[in-house]
């Protein structure tokens, strides 16, 4: 099992930055799929970005080149360093991760864009 807390979220203007931490309540080191999810009002929740268990990250379209996810396993953490955001970026944000056949969500973090 593993426990995510998301936290960084909040109130900017558009063109501002934001970043976003998930924190596990265990080693992340051996969690290869992880990933950074959102949930606007009245939509479905969407992916934004992901690492895979093959190494490799993949962003939505929306986001490449303003967003970028890292991970910091000596800290059991994992980034969500939003740049460049934009009204439509307003949502909840969650922190997935996939272990032993299980999936893991946080509880989420509000990001809100004014314009």
């Amino acid at each position: 099992q593993v426990q995510l807390v998301e936290s960084g979220g909040g109130l900017v203007q558009a063109g501002g930055s934001l970043r976003l931490s998930c924190v596990a309540s265990r080693s992340i080191s051996t969690i290869y799929d992880m990933g950074w999810y959102r949930q606007a009002p009245g939509k479905q929740r969407e992916l934004v970005a992901r690492i895979s268990s093959g190494g490799s990250t993949s962003y939505a379209d929306s986001v490449k080149g303003r967003f970028t996810f890292s991970r910091d396993n000596a800290k059991n953490t994992a980034y969500l360093q939003m740049n460049s955001l934009k009204p439509e970026d307003t949502a909840v944000y969650y922190c997935h991760a996939r272990s032993g056949g299980w999936d893991y969500w946080g509880q989420g973090t509000q990001v809100t864009v004014s314009s």
